[in-house]
């Protein structure tokens, strides 16, 4: 797959996602719980359609309150490719140059070490600025987050760490001076420039600059992290960013990103034209250390290829919410799959989520399911001693895979329709049930009650579990008598 500059209709048949998503939707409710995860919100989003929106376990896993699909997230990181979007607002209206130094907007950075950093530096994390701080505690609510005077001291005490474009150097610093950098160019306050620029012109209702109060309820409560595998998690208040909303303060849904996301295609003018676009999207930074490249980075958006499909966007980390969103502004995707725990495997589930998407736009290999055939019938999750095997619909072909594995699509195996009630794995080399048998026993509703995949036999999973325990306990010894 390459990605070129597209202005027509969605490279990405719509069909081909919207056929996958319950695929998707199950191995994601699998992964959540096997991963324990409290909840997932979820969305794909292909052109100009939301081929799926989900919303998986517990807002408060504690008190057992289900996810919406409208519960309200935390997004973090994400804040950074709305800050650079404004800028680059900005930049086409003629208000900010990237090349200005940062003193040119907040003057109280004048004659600080920092007062030469540039816009574009601190865009791309060149400009060699701390982290977060001598004292971070804020993070894990010790403290209250940085005000402007706070943030202004700090910057002016400690805040460079290496000369500019000395080394690729994370922000959230930075960023927050970017926000100070938009208020003094536009007049107005970083939340009041956001809902008015981006928020408003994509009729984003459950999206914000910050915390907000008066919709306490709304959000999607944060949970602790496992300190091991017998940890019970509790639920994290929220609080407010303060002067670091331009770094880390919005919140979202998945839907929302999802529309967010499609304003960064290729060809749409919402928020900010195709050159604009280029100059976030491109490869600013690579990123290595230790002798490997670990990451690739623009301007507020980092940059992953995931099976051949380059893809932007960014990730995000709040106490209690983990999040990320890919974009593919070529192809015209958008996937975004938050969580609501520290930890949380938002990341691995979008990879996941995008590769199962790939294999399903994969071209056809002589395995698509007849017409006369209800492929949907053999689909489901099947239960052994063994674990799970999921056999679901893709791209118009069955294909076999373990749920539980971090990526799905790893030892995937492609199945053909021998008959109504058999299938067969297709022949090539590999090390599982290569060319055998699949074959199925319905129950009076049609449903399958055991499929004897290459041999062996598995059951639905409640099925399964139902008769595990009698099932071992009447193992079949073997060995000789002495």
């Amino acid at each position: 797959m390459t990605n070129h500059d597209r202005t027509d209709a969605a490279l990405f048949d719509p069909s081909i996602a919207r056929e996958a998503a319950p695929a998707i939707e199950s191995w994601l409710e699998f992964q959540r719980r096997y991963l324990r995860t409290p909840g997932v919100q979820a969305a794909i989003r292909v052109g100009d359609e939301l081929v799926l929106s989900t919303a998986l376990g517990h807002s408060d896993e504690v008190a057992g309150t289900p996810l919406r699909t409208d519960h309200l997230f935390r997004i973090a990181s994400h804040s950074k490719t709305f800050t650079a979007t404004s800028i680059l607002q900005l930049v086409e209206q003629g208000k900010v140059r990237l090349d200005d130094p940062i003193d040119t907007y907040v003057p109280e950075l004048a004659e600080s070490a920092l007062a030469p950093v540039t816009v574009r530096e601190l865009l791309g994390h060149q400009a060699g600025v701390i982290r977060d701080g001598v004292d971070k505690d804020y993070w894990q609510l010790m403290d209250p987050f940085p005000d402007r005077d706070a943030l202004i001291e700090l910057c002016r005490s400690a805040g460079q760490v290496f000369e500019r474009n000395e080394y690729f150097k994370y922000t959230n610093i930075g960023y927050s001076l970017l926000g100070l950098v938009i208020e003094s160019a536009s007049g107005s306050s970083y939340g009041d420039y956001v809902a008015a620029n981006i928020v408003d012109r994509l009729g984003l209702t459950n999206t914000g600059a910050e915390w907000e109060r008066a919709r306490a309820g709304q959000y999607a409560g944060g949970h602790t992290g496992l300190l091991d595998g017998n940890d019970v998690r509790e639920v994290i208040p929220h609080v407010d960013t303060r002067a670091m909303a331009a770094a880390t303060g919005l919140y979202s849904t998945a839907e929302d990103l999802a529309v967010y996301g499609a304003a960064h295609f290729f060809g749409a003018d919402q928020l900010i034209g195709d050159a604009s676009k280029r100059l976030l999207q491109r490869d600013e930074s690579l990123v290595n250390a230790n002798g490997r490249e670990i990451g690739r980075y623009g301007l507020g958006m980092d940059i992953v290829t995931i099976g051949g499909r380059r893809l932007v966007g960014h990730s995000g980390g709040y106490p209690g919410h983990i999040t990320r969103t890919f974009i593919d502004p070529a192809d015209q995707i958008v996937v975004s799959v938050l969580t609501n725990c520290i930890g949380g495997p938002a990341g691995a589930l979008a990879t996941g989520v995008v590769k199962l998407l790939n294999l399903a736009a994969e071209p056809p290999a002589g395995t698509q399911v007849p017409t006369d055939i209800d492929a949907r019938r053999f689909c489901g999750n099947f239960a052994n001693l063994m674990g799970v095997l999921s056999i679901s619909l893709l791209g118009g072909r069955l294909v076999a895979f373990f749920p539980a594995a971090p990526d799905p699509v790893e030892s995937y195996e492609e199945l053909q329709v021998v008959d109504e009630n058999t299938l067969a794995v297709v022949p090539s080399a590999g090390f599982g049930s290569i060319g055998e048998k699949v074959e199925f026993t319905w129950d009076t509703a049609g449903r399958p009650s055991l499929v004897r995949y290459g041999g062996s036999s598995r059951w639905p999973v409640e099925a399964f579990r139902a008769r595990r325990t009698a099932q071992i306990a009447g193992a079949v010894v073997g060995g000789r008598d002495e």
